[in-house]
């Protein structure tokens, strides 16, 4: 008697937890196709440039890895000591266009004046519904 006891609570055991981890794993994979994937970008600084008058010319894009750009704006020229802290950071927000589920790349790019080029990318997973960029001038 003991041992179909001690059975039957072990076979209990193995469905309640089978069943809670396949629970667990379709709500974390189970992505509405109808959601629209959002990017919310952030630019701001938390270094003293007060002095620096040097322009600087910021684009923010959403891209396919092989490089298609989806969405791109440009922001107004502003001067290196222009650039917000993070109290008011410059915030776009843009639903990715098509909705486009595929892998993303997002981020900011950017030409300083007599200097040059770079940029600051992360990239937008496949199934994640909202990306939040922070850019942090200069990295």
């Amino acid at each position: 008697m003991k041992k179909i006891s001690v059975l039957s609570i072990l076979i209990a055991l193995i469905i309640l937890i089978g069943t809670s981890c396949k629970k667990y794993e379709s709500a974390y994979t189970a992505i509405d196709p109808n959601a629209p994937r959002l990017v919310q970008f952030l630019l701001f600084t938390r270094s003293e440039l007060s002095n620096d008058n040097t322009m600087v010319t910021f684009t923010i894009s959403i891209k396919k890895p092989t490089g298609e750009v989806l969405w791109d704006s440009v922001l107004a020229p502003m001067k290196i000591k222009e650039i917000p802290t993070l109290d008011h950071p410059v915030f776009v927000e843009k639903q990715v266009p098509g909705n486009d589920p595929s892998l993303l790349k997002v981020g900011f790019f950017y030409t300083i004046e007599n200097v040059g080029n770079s940029s600051f990318t992360v990239p937008f997973e496949r199934g994640e519904i909202l990306k939040k960029v922070g850019f942090n001038f200069p990295r």
